[in-house]
């Protein structure tokens, strides 16, 4: 369905040939304004909640973009495979922006709820298209690379994005959270359009049969995982009830927007899709605790405890650019063995800090540990993904990892944070349990990283 542009991949060095250089800049860049969104909002809901008298709708100003992205990887892995990706990169970019300035202009909480549930679907629909359009417009050799620079793309925000936002709500006022990402989401999108235009091989098709059925089974996921992320941050029984019903909604609805095999682990991208999501909740689970744990157990600072995450997110981004730079890997389970065994051993390390003889620092250089393996894993699976699809495929494929990657987030996040409301105030039980949980997840997926490739000798 694809008619690559042959006679321009022997020009395709590297990721900055001529052809290439403005599609890999406006791509990162975008990628750059999801996850500094995804960071500053955080900062500044706490003063939106305040100002908009909101407080009641907190917690769905955070779930409702969760789900409507749920929706939206599973329509543009759909549409990108009838149309190619340009449709659902320029849409994905309007519905962002449009629902920026929604929330940035809102004037109650209900309608900033509303331009978050745009913005989240806009994203949605970008982060699958950006995936698909590697997968079309780099090479095999490239590829491995060019997901590297999207892991880096989200270094830098996740450094200074909480800070920035900080800044800007301090000094320019909540609402530019908002109201200054379109001015450079619309230039990054446009240098990705001569681009584009190369991919006019891409002959539309009909959606495949089945796909307004996915589109069902998507809005209830999204529905649950809505309901979950509400769960998890209530107490008590309620809470329980909540969880209960949303995981059972949720396993109702992932297993048929997945490849068929995934909750058996089926070899290649069953257990592909698989690993992404065990390493996402390992990694996850652990990130939540990690803080809390710090400054109750061994007195830091919130900046001390946040400077630890930024040690995982900076081992992070040398992860992916170690594997960038691996010519051929042993075997296509090579690096995804690497990055499990990794997360396996640098989330149980965490624990340690729970130990007052033993020295904090080993505790942070175990989270470094898990920050490589994320590195190490994350951009070889996104390449497996793209290698065992075939091209018509690519999107429905990346929406499956994509898919498998939040939602597995999600569950570990209300899990957790139902575990540590459960007594009167969190302890080291309740530390150590959460954190067996996430190493727990890498021991699995390090035991079935052999079965990434379809045949046992892979």
């Amino acid at each position: 369905m694809t008619i690559a542009a042959a006679t321009a991949v022997a020009e395709d060095r590297d990721l900055w040939s001529p052809r290439l250089r403005a599609m890999t800049v406006g791509s990162v860049a975008l990628v750059s304004l999801l996850a500094f969104e995804a960071l500053a909002v955080g900062t500044a809901m706490p003063t939106v909640a305040r100002h908009l008298d909101g407080l009641g709708l907190y917690a769905l100003a955070f779930g409702g973009p969760f789900a409507s992205g749920v929706v939206a990887m599973v329509a543009s892995g759909i549409w990108c495979d009838a149309r190619g990706p340009r449709p659902a990169m320029w849409h994905g970019v309007a519905w962002f922006v449009t629902g920026l300035a929604v929330a940035g202009a809102a004037t109650s909480m209900g309608t900033l709820v509303v331009g978050r549930v745009v913005q989240g679907f806009g994203s949605g629909l970008l982060s699958v298209a950006l995936y698909v359009i590697v997968g079309h417009a780099y090479p095999e050799r490239l590829r491995r690379r060019m997901f590297a620079a999207f892991a880096a793309a989200w270094v830098v925000p996740s450094l200074v994005g909480p800070a920035l936002a900080g800044l800007i709500v301090e000094h320019l006022g909540w609402r530019w959270v908002f109201l200054a990402v379109p001015a450079v989401a619309v230039p990054a999108v446009l240098l990705i359009q001569p681009g584009l235009r190369t991919l006019a091989g891409v002959v539309p098709t009909r959606p495949p049969v089945g796909a307004l059925a996915r589109v069902g089974w998507a809005c209830g996921a999204g529905a649950s995982a809505a309901l979950l992320h509400y769960g998890g941050q209530q107490r008590g029984a309620y809470a329980v009830g909540l969880i209960g019903v949303a995981l059972a909604g949720m396993l109702a609805c992932v297993p048929r927007l997945l490849p068929p095999g995934f909750l058996r682990a089926a070899r290649g991208l069953p257990t592909v899709i698989g690993l992404r999501g065990l390493a996402s909740a390992a990694f996850v689970g652990a990130e939540v605790v990690i803080p809390l744990m710090l400054s109750r157990e061994r007195g830091f600072t919130p900046t001390g405890a946040g400077l630890v995450l930024t040690v995982g997110a900076l081992s992070w981004s040398v992860g992916s650019w170690f594997q960038g730079r691996i010519a051929a890997p042993r075997s296509a389970a090579s690096l995804p063995r690497a990055g499990l065994a990794c997360i396996a051993v640098g989330t149980a390390g965490v624990a340690s800090a729970l130990l007052p003889a033993v020295p904090v620092a080993l505790a942070v250089s175990a989270w470094a540990v898990a920050g490589l393996g994320m590195g190490l894993l994350y951009p070889s699976l996104s390449v497996l993904t793209l290698e065992l699809s075939a091209p018509a495929e690519q999107g429905r494929n990346s929406s499956a990892l994509q898919l498998g990657d939040s939602l597995a987030a999600a569950t570990v996040l209300a899990l957790t944070g139902a575990v540590l409301a459960a007594g009167s105030s969190p302890g080291p039980a309740s530390y150590a349990a959460t954190l067996a949980v996430a190493a727990g997840c890498g021991v699995l997926g390090l035991v079935l990283a052999g079965r990434v490739s379809p045949s046992a000798a892979g």
